[in-house]
């Protein structure tokens, strides 16, 4: 017993100098590191009539989940899709902290509209749907935490894919997005 308390105690103390050390390591990232939040604008849906804005979280210096939420106010667009709202997960490839190259994992839950003709009557439905999809794309980071984003990704609806006038199995989230790091 006198063993095992002596083993429990070296090791709390060997993790309580690890931590320390890491704390007051002048070269550790994570003390030069402040800035975790990103917020970003999709100035290509911007341009096309729709808003999307972005917000991400760094979790370490490879990593980030974040979220993405589109909302048309073309006319066009909006006789299309209602909203679409897109968690996703990061892993970055480079040497910068949460940026660079990355690979992206996303859900999106959508909503779409559907019309169908009954008795010469037009209606209008709305079709909620939600997908699974993978991204490429790149962040790149300023010194003063201005954000430049590109990003293509495509994923599949997983329930109501097919409506009465367009087939929607397939979506696509494109970006050009511009945004600060805070």
């Amino acid at each position: 017993m006198k063993k095992l308390c002596f083993l429990a105690l070296l090791t709390l103390s060997t993790f309580n100098a690890t931590f320390s050390q890491e704390e007051n390591n002048p070269n550790n990232i994570n003390n030069h590191q402040t800035n975790f939040n990103d917020i970003k604008i999709n100035s290509l849906y911007l341009i096309l009539g729709a808003f999307e804005a972005s917000y991400e979280r760094s979790l370490n210096e490879e990593s980030g989940v974040g979220v993405d939420v589109f909302l048309p106010f073309d006319d066009e667009i909006q006789e299309e899709i209602n909203y679409y709202v897109s968690p996703f997960y990061r892993i970055y490839i480079g040497n910068n902290y949460a940026s660079g190259f990355f690979i992206e994992g996303f859900g999106m839950l959508n909503s779409t509209k559907n019309f169908t003709y009954q008795n010469g009557n037009e209606l209008e439905e709305n079709i909620t749907d939600f997908a699974l999809g993978v991204g490429l794309g790149g962040k790149f980071l300023t010194k003063r935490g201005f954000i430049g984003e590109l990003n293509l990704g495509v994923g599949r609806n997983l329930f109501n894919a097919n409506n009465d006038r367009l087939n929607y199995e397939i979506v696509i989230k494109a970006g050009i997005k511009v945004g600060y790091r805070f």
